[in-house]
């Protein structure tokens, strides 16, 4: 449980610094309306684009799996922020209740086991449109339904909850890192020497298995340091 605790705090300190301490009503510090499903199935939309699909393009390309897995991450990003949001609104409890809540699902016990095994493409489309459908629907939530297709994904997406927790914690320093430099102007470059910044920051937690989060957020400036100098 320690794990999904931490991320869920995680979360919840990004949505405060980004959107005011008062997100969980659904409108940002600004007044815009948040609408976290609808991030969930529009990244979702993206992540199908990690396959080779079409049946007219690109027809030999192979799947892009390291994308697939970042697209994940960051449906995860979206989905525990729809969860602490429902919590509230529903008086279900903090995030401490959502963190017990999740560890107890059946589904949270099959991903807290190594893996690192890929489903068929089709598959996990077909998963990834579950989740699509779970929240285009217009009735009440099914959260429980909705975080076990996504802990089913997970698994399918070769990874568990070792590497979702390190891709998640690697991906909110990144977040962080886009914010301070400015990503809501439109100034920061998303692409560094023809590689996203998702993908680098996947390496390097890759390549430093127990690197801490805040030389992760250094190591990251030293690159784009070195990027705008050229």
């Amino acid at each position: 449980m320690d794990k999904i605790l931490l991320m869920l705090q995680l979360q919840n300190g990004l949505n405060d610094a980004t959107n005011g301490e008062e997100w969980t009503k659904g409108v940002t510090k600004n007044g815009k309306i948040i609408n976290w499903r609808r991030c969930i199935y529009m990244e979702c939309a993206e992540m199908i684009d990690s396959f080779t699909w079409k049946h007219w393009k690109n027809l030999d390309a192979d799947a892009d799996w390291d994308n697939l897995q970042i697209e994940v991450v960051d449906v995860w990003h979206f989905i525990i922020s729809l969860a602490i949001e429902n919590y509230s609104q529903t008086l279900r409890g903090g995030i401490e209740d959502l963190a017990i809540d999740i560890s107890e699902l059946d589904s949270f016990s099959k991903i807290d086991t190594k893996h690192a095994l890929f489903a068929k493409q089709d598959d996990v489309i077909a998963k990834v449109e579950d989740i699509m459908l779970d929240t285009l629907s217009k009735g009440t939530l099914n959260l429980e339904k909705l975080i076990a297709d996504f802990f089913e994904l997970v698994l399918m997406s070769g990874l568990d909850l070792e590497s979702l927790y390190k891709l998640y914690v690697g991906k909110n320093i990144l977040n962080q890192f886009r914010q301070d430099n400015g990503y809501k102007d439109g100034t920061y470059v998303k692409v560094w020497d023809d590689e996203e910044d998702n993908i680098v920051m996947k390496r390097i937690w890759e390549e430093n298995e127990d690197i801490k989060p805040d030389i992760l957020y250094k190591e990251l400036t030293k690159l784009y340091l070195a990027l705008n100098k050229k």
